[in-house]
């Protein structure tokens, strides 16, 4: 899971050359996760796809018996190219209007963060049907609706982790984007008016896939594979949770620790509620310890070897991770 925040990294990669996110200067080290941040301070940690603080967020699966930090990627890698996507269903319907959210509602509303808990979210109804690579970046707060025309349930916040917010469509209506979202349950879902801007949809073509019961974890880019490791899961007692999530946040360690990224994910430990202050999120990151590869010995994380971390650290933020039984 997370620990503290370090220095953000943008994960990138090429996909099809379109619209490139613009490059933003490494931020500063923040305490991200010892403490829960408010909304206005995650909105003044807006900072696209650079390097993002890891020294407060605390990962479940990494600290016991610490290895040596091993060698890796530590600098932000290039800015990823994502292609634009078509912004509405091929099929036409009629586009339902958002309900109204009084400006005193819209200041109680919980931010959609690895933070919080959304108990009126609706699940995702179907958690290991895989998606098709569209994204979402929020340019500013949107609310979160229960259904199209539904009451809200929450926020989404522009930024996550001092990162660009990047979050996985998994159904679409005309001016509707039905999305996975970053906070406690998990498989946690919303729908985004999109009918009215302020937001980004482009298309990542890459997907991580995680096999539990293999203890392999495989990338793919399109159809074609990438990639394939052995790697270490969740143990009996912390198993790594089921379902579909996406890569939320890409966090560099200060000072250096067994692992030279940290690759949140929209998902958090079901057995631990927090993990040495932090939120309890899930992650995937290095280990110099080889013997730990193809075991269940996490508290919930996936160790991965490090050519495997170098491949994952290029692939962009709200690309989807199916992890199976």
């Amino acid at each position: 899971m997370v620990k503290r925040p370090t220095a953000p990294v943008a994960p990138t990669a090429p996909v099809t050359p379109v619209a490139p996110v613009a490059p933003v200067a490494p931020v500063a080290p923040a305490a991200l996760f010892t403490a829960r941040p408010s909304r206005s301070r995650l909105l003044r940690l807006l900072v696209p796809l650079g390097a993002v603080p890891l020294c407060a967020l605390s990962l479940s699966s990494c600290t016991q018996g610490t290895p040596a930090p091993p060698t890796g990627p530590s600098a932000a890698p290039p800015t990823p190219l994502l292609s634009a996507a078509p912004h509405e269903p091929a099929q036409r319907q009629e586009r339902i209007a958002p309900l109204p959210v009084p400006a005193a509602r819209l200041a109680r509303l919980p931010a959609a963060t690895t933070y919080a808990t959304l108990r009126r979210a609706p699940r995702d109804p179907d958690p290991f049907r895989p998606v098709d690579g569209l994204v979402v970046h929020p340019r500013r707060e949107q609310v979160i609706y229960a259904r199209p025309g539904g009451p809200p349930v929450g926020v989404l916040p522009p930024t996550q982790l001092a990162g660009p917010t990047w979050v996985p469509v998994v159904e679409r209506l005309p001016g509707w984007d039905r999305v996975l979202l970053p906070s406690r349950p998990n498989r946690s879902t919303g729908w985004l008016y999109t009918g009215g801007g302020g937001v980004r949809v482009v298309r990542s073509t890459y997907r991580v896939e995680v096999g539990l019961a293999a203890r392999r974890l495989t990338v793919f880019d399109g159809d074609r594979e990438v990639g394939s490791w052995p790697v270490a899961v969740g143990a009996p007692g912390t198993p790594t949770p089921r379902g579909r999530t996406f890569l939320l946040a890409s966090l560099a360690p200060t000072p250096a620790t067994y692992s030279p990224l940290f690759l949140a994910l929209g998902a958090h430990s079901g057995t631990l509620r927090t993990f040495e202050g932090g939120p309890g999120t899930i992650a995937l990151h290095g280990w110099p310890d080889r013997t730990a590869f193809g075991r269940a010995v996490s508290h919930g994380c996936v160790r991965v070897p490090a050519a495997a971390l170098r491949l994952l650290s290029t692939i962009p933020l709200g690309s989807p991770v199916l992890i199976t039984g």
